[in-house]
């Protein structure tokens, strides 16, 4: 089977947790594996564009979720565009802080980072 392609929804201020996540899937013993589809350097004025266009070409969006998220117009931006394309998303906590969230993510299932919840989430897909 091949590798499922994923985008990596973080703020900027999340970066290294974006890189956790990538070291996770690189490690022998990981139970899931994908292909790292996450905008890693700023686009032009046209970044929505390519956004959408990576969005739609992959299997699903893992959103990491901080107290930066609120802040963060590129991240919602995207976790918005997958809800609109209808690609599947899962939302994960980077850590134990519950912090506000933006009203977008009001009622939405966050879910505890593990390898238990990536692993179903990205075998479904």
């Amino acid at each position: 089977m091949a590798d499922k392609r994923v985008f990596i929804a973080f703020a900027v201020e999340d970066k290294t947790y974006r890189d956790f996540l990538v070291g996770q899937c690189n490690l022998k013993k990981s139970p899931f594996n994908f292909i790292d589809m996450s905008v890693k350097e700023p686009w032009d004025a046209n970044w929505k564009t390519n956004c959408r266009k990576r969005v739609k070409g992959c299997d699903g969006v893992v959103a990491l979720i901080s107290k930066n998220t609120a802040k963060a117009e590129g991240q919602k931006w995207e976790i918005q565009c997958a809800y609109d394309e209808g690609v599947p998303i899962i939302l994960m906590w980077v850590n134990d802080e519950r912090p506000a969230l933006p009203s977008m993510l009001a009622g939405k299932r966050i879910n505890v980072w593990s390898w238990d919840n990536l692993t179903t989430f990205i075998d479904g897909l």
